[in-house]
């Protein structure tokens, strides 16, 4: 018996929503506006990616071999693409790339690269551009901190975190990317007077000034936000130890000073899982304290740390229950909670990473991109590549420590002057 007219016709229509639905959720996209990815954790909300990989990696859409040297990673907001590089060491700058086929738009200069001559030989741009609405805030190696107008580069405010407020870089310079907490922008100068401060993001006044003698210069991490105890707070790692401060006054509510690197390079940004934070510090270890309101205040609570918890550059990504990280032999696997190891695996060594729909992205130090599944049972690789023509090394030292950037279905791979784009989307969207 057929079913009447308009009953196919309504069947037909819900056929076609749920179609439209289903598709739409496949390829949901997601923008990527700063440090670490929207909510500076390393992690995509995007879905309809790519599980696996052929053996040649996925499709190259483009690639831009004088983009400007430099180690940070990109920022992407919808078809345009925010960088720091420097031509020299008298040019830093930051600069804007179609994500379409990766062509410079604009470049306005910050100022020279920051502490020139370093022990190591590798001066350069570090920090990835914070795009907040129509404009994108930016921090040179030097100390050059500038609001730009996202469309044209047109600068709206400088800051000198030096001259304005007698800022102490570590020895290889300035490396934090802005933090913007509403209207808020967030940075550490790292000096006596001024550990960090509070700028408003639309001017550039001074909301308060954090004083932390006992911290430490400014080192290498950039500043979180989360709540615990009732209370708004920005977690910052310096190089004597991991503190957090009242986001209102900036007022020191706790500081942990067992995270202190004899290398002198704490270099990965916290993560801070409701009121638990991960730290690491290189040849020291890594650990993990949890935040508690008492006697009025907060008190950081150690809960573990290890010599051999993740270390690297490129920091960890917490997925679930599980957090993942490399140190300089192995990725591993541990149970964020309880800090228990539950795998590692010397498939690959030191890397940056980042995760999207059910995938790990690591980018290692030698130049390799692989794509992990991030199991609690085992090492589970679903791809690896190596991005053609990989411009040469200064030096012995140098390595390609740029973070990999998803954002609306494309990675980004950085490696110094040079710039990868590939589709990534499990339809071949691009």
């Amino acid at each position: 018996m057929k079913p009447p007219a308009h009953t196919c016709s309504s069947f037909l229509l819900l056929q076609v929503a749920f179609g439209l639905c289903f598709t739409a959720s496949a390829l949901q996209a997601a923008d990527w506006p700063q440090w670490r990815g929207p909510n500076r954790n390393g992690i995509s909300e995007e879905t309809g990616l790519l599980k696996e990989w052929p053996t040649e990696g996925p499709k190259l859409l483009w690639k831009q071999t004088s983009v400007g040297s430099g180690y940070s990673a990109p920022a992407v907001v919808g078809d345009r693409i925010f960088l720091l590089a420097n031509e020299g060491l008298d040019n830093e700058f930051v600069a804007a790339l179609a994500v379409q086929d990766g062509a410079k738009i604009w470049s306005t200069r910050l100022g020279p690269v920051g502490n020139p001559k370093q022990q190591q030989n590798f001066p350069g741009a570090r920090s990835t551009p914070t795009v907040d609405g129509d404009f994108l805030y930016a921090l040179s190696s030097d100390g050059d901190l500038a609001c730009l107008e996202k469309a044209s580069g047109t600068v709206r405010w400088r800051k000198s975190l030096r001259a304005d407020f007698a800022g102490q870089p570590g020895a290889w310079a300035y490396s934090e990317s802005p933090l913007i907490d509403g209207d808020t922008l967030v940075c550490t100068p790292g000096s006596a007077q001024a550990t960090l401060v509070a700028l408003n993001k639309a001017t550039g006044d001074v909301l308060w000034k954090s004083a932390l003698p006992e911290a430490g210069e400014a080192a290498y991490a950039s500043a979180v936000v989360t709540e615990a105890g009732g209370v708004r707070q920005y977690v910052q790692l310096l190089p004597k130890g991991l503190v957090g401060v009242e986001a209102k006054t900036g007022k020191l509510l706790w500081r942990y000073a067992k995270p202190v690197s004899p290398l002198n390079i704490n270099i990965p940004t916290p993560i801070a899982s409701e009121s638990l934070i991960y730290v690491a510090s290189a040849g020291k270890g890594a650990g993990a304290v949890q935040l508690k309101a008492k006697d009025g205040g907060i008190e950081a609570e150690p809960v573990y740390f290890n010599l051999n918890f993740p270390t690297a550059i490129g920091g960890a990504v917490k997925v679930g229950d599980s957090l993942f990280g490399t140190t300089g032999r192995a990725l591993l696997c541990l149970d964020f909670a309880a800090g228990q190891i539950k795998w590692k695996d010397s498939a690959i060594a030191a890397a940056s990473l980042c995760f999207a729909d059910g995938r790990l992205y690591l980018h290692s130090e030698d130049g390799q991109v692989v794509l992990v599944e991030p199991s609690a049972e085992s090492y589970r690789e679903k791809g690896r590549f190596n991005p053609p023509d990989q411009p040469m090394p200064k030096n012995q030292t140098e390595k390609a420590w740029a973070y990999p950037v998803v954002a609306n279905g494309r990675l980004f791979i950085r490696v110094h002057s040079s710039l990868w784009c590939y589709d990534i989307t499990s339809n071949g969207r691009w």
